[in-house]
C-alpha cells in the first residue's frame, strides 16, 4: 500500500506536513533533529524498511520545520514536544516505537513519559536530551550569553550550512523540559545508537540515559568511528537491525 500525505492542522495556524504508511504494529515513528526533516536519510531508510515488511509508520516534521508551517525562530522544545504528541494522537494507534535522531532523542523520551502505555521500545540516534543547557548555554563565552540577553538570538557558525540560530526563548523554555534529572521513569527497552567520533553530542551522554532509565532492557551501541549523523550506509544497516529486532524480526 502507497503511504499516504497529509497536513495536521494545530489548531492555531500551524499545519504539520506528515507522511504516514499503514501496515502491522506497533506503529514506528520517526522523530527529527534540530534544524532537520522527515526527508532525511535515517527517515526514508526506516520508511522503506517499513514498507518492505509491511509495518506501520509515520514520519512528520515539527512546526517551523520542512513542509510544515511556522517560523522556525518561534520554535520551543515544549513547541516541538506537543507536535509530536499531536502526531502520534491524531495519526497512529495501538503501540509505537519512537526513533529519534539528536534532539529528536529529547522529543522522544518527553513523548514517551507522556504516554508511556503505548510505548514499545525507544531508540536514539545521537541522542541529546537537556542540550540546550547542556550543549548550548553551558558551552557558551560570556559574550555569547550577552548577545542572547541583548538580542533575543546568537548565530553560531555550522558546519553543516548556514549558522544556526539559539533563541533566548529556546533556551528558557528547555530548562523547563529537562529528562536527565537523575531517574527516567521508562521500563520499555531502549536502544541508544551514537558514534564516539561524533562532534556535536558527546557519546557519554547515551551512558547518562542508560544509568538514568528504570527500564533493564537498556542497550547502548557505540560506532567508534561513526560521526553525529550516522547515516553512512553501515550506519542505516545498524539502524534496521535495530528495530527490526525490535520488531520481532531477525534481520535487515
Amino acid at each position: 500500500m502507497a503511504p499516504t500525505k497529509g497536513r495536521l492542522d494545530r489548531g492555531n495556524g500551524v499545519h504539520l506536513a506528515w507522511i504516514r504508511q499503514e501496515g502491522r504494529g506497533p506503529t514506528v515513528v520517526f522523530l527529527p533533529g534540530f534544524r532537520s526533516d522527515m526527508t532525511g536519510d535515517k527517515a526514508t531508510t526506516l520508511a522503506t524498511f517499513c514498507a518492505e515488511r509491511g509495518h506501520a509508520m509515520l514520519r512528520f516534521d515539527y512546526s517551523g520545520h520542512g513542509a510544515s508551517d511556522g517560523d522556525f525562530l518561534d520554535g520551543t522544545i515544549g513547541d516541538w514536544a506537543a507536535d509530536a504528541l499531536a502526531a502520534v494522537d491524531a495519526l497512529t494507534e495501538g503501540k509505537l516505537i519512537l526513533v529519534g535522531s539528536s534532539m529528536g532523542g529529547w522529543i522522544g523520551l518527553l513523548t514517551a513519559l507522556a504516554r508511556p502505555d503505548r510505548i514499545a521500545a525507544f531508540v536514539g540516534i545521537a541522542a541529546a536530551p537537556d542540550f540546550t543547557q547542556r550543549l548550548m548555554w553551558e558551552t557558551m563565552t560570556p559574550a555569547e550569553k550577552a548577545t542572547i540577553e541583548r538580542d533575543g538570538v546568537l548565530y553560531v557558525p555550522s558546519q553543516y550550512g548556514d549558522p544556526t540560530p539559539i533563541t533566548k526563548r529556546l533556551i528558557e523554555d528547555g530548562s523547563t523540559h529537562h529528562v536527565l534529572t537523575g531517574r527516567i521513569p521508562l521500563r520499555c527497552p531502549i536502544r541508544l545508537l551514537h558514534g564516539q567520533n561524533d562532534p556535536d553530542v558527546p557519546w557519554h551522554l547515551a551512558l547518562t540515559i542508560a544509568e538514568q532509565a528504570e527500564s533493564a532492557d537498556v542497550q547502548v551501541i557505540l560506532v567508534k568511528d561513526g560521526d553525529h549523523r550516522l547515516s553512512r550506509p553501515a550506519d542505516l544497516a545498524l539502524l534496521r537491525r535495530t528495530v527490526a529486532a525490535l520488531l520481532g524480526e531477525d534481520g535487515a
